[in-house]
């Protein structure tokens, strides 16, 4: 690893990054519930974009212990994810990869949970509104995927990433404020509405789903789901009239042309529509190369603005829940 990669990425990541090094990876595991889960997906595609001899997949938690994949093995590294580090089935997805000789590296914002105290390689995450983006889970993520890649496949896009390490946080700051008028125009559209539909493709799937099964369905109780981009036209379209919202997001990755398809059928046919397209982003300085990926990490946070203004155009908080944390289940 190169002097400026060591002195820029988390500490945490670079013991990882060594830990990998020093072990044959043929296979990563992406493993995670809800949220988490969906934080990975710009990852694994990453993952299927870039890697040439290291296969990828991505597992709910309790399905990757039940489903038991014959390929995880002491070759494999598992890469887990929960924001307090308390989700019991990534807690026990950890054990079961460890068990069976895997390398376990966990994101966590809490250092010494029980995710953190199973696993490997803790990674620590900061996390809250006004976190420097370079910090974030997003983009520990990345480092680690990246960084894999720089290390097995000699992948310069370890470099490029790390690069732009440094801009994030004002590529932020400008989606963000551009970005709030509109988030307000929305809330203030859709708050009555029952049902959401989100759509997306490829890197930005993920945003989509977090954006449906997180905020609509869990936080805001509006029935939603995520509808990918190139399935729309295999069965989903057929609930398309003009009353059914529908948001759709429009990336940068390679998947584009199947976004701007749906989105242009969707306008013939509908009219209750939100268009986030990252082409509007300021992405000045941030490579070619990695463009697509970076797009998804705005993306996410862009979403996270339009729930927040949506929850408060509801009188309803993000913090609001009938049964998470408050029954047993």
């Amino acid at each position: 690893m190169n002097e400026m990669s060591t002195q820029t990425i988390s500490n945490h990541v670079q013991q990882a990054l060594e830990a990998m090094k020093n072990r044959v990876i043929q296979h990563v595991f992406f493993v995670a519930c809800g949220g988490s889960s969906a934080l990975m997906y710009p990852s694994k595609y990453v993952m299927d974009r870039e890697a040439k001899t290291i296969r990828s997949d991505l597992f709910s938690s309790n399905e990757f212990i039940y489903r038991n994949p014959q390929a995880l093995d002491e070759k494999s590294l598992v890469i887990l994810c929960s924001l307090s580090g308390t989700t019991p089935e990534t807690v026990e997805a950890a054990k079961f990869a460890r068990s069976k000789g895997a390398l376990t590296v966990s994101l966590t914002n809490v250092g010494d949970s029980p995710l953190a105290q199973a696993s490997d390689y803790p990674v620590v995450f900061a996390w809250g509104e006004g976190t420097d983006p370079a910090e974030s889970n997003a983009s520990m993520m990345y480092q680690l995927v990246f960084g894999l890649l720089h290390h097995k496949e000699s992948n310069d896009k370890f470099n490029s990433y790390v690069s732009s390490l440094s801009l994030l946080e004002s590529i932020f700051s400008k989606a963000w404020n551009q970005f709030k008028p509109n988030a307000k125009e929305f809330a203030e559209s859709y708050k009555k509405e029952k049902v959401i539909y989100t759509m997306a493709s490829g890197s930005n799937f993920g945003p989509a789903y977090a954006l449906s099964i997180c905020y609509f369905l869990e936080m805001q109780w509006i029935h939603s789901a995520a509808i990918h981009a190139g399935e729309y036209f295999h069965g989903p379209f057929e609930i398309l009239d003009k009353d059914v919202p529908f948001f759709i997001i429009l990336g940068l990755d390679e998947t584009r042309p199947m976004e701007e398809r749906a989105l242009e059928f969707t306008k013939r046919y509908g009219h209750r529509i939100v268009v986030l397209d990252a082409k509007q982003f300021d992405l000045e300085g941030i490579d070619e190369g990695i463009l697509g990926y970076v797009a998804a990490m705005v993306i996410s946070r862009v979403t996270r603005l339009y729930a927040m203004e949506l929850a408060a155009a509801r009188n309803h908080p993000l913090t609001t829940r009938r049964y998470m944390w408050k029954v047993e289940y």
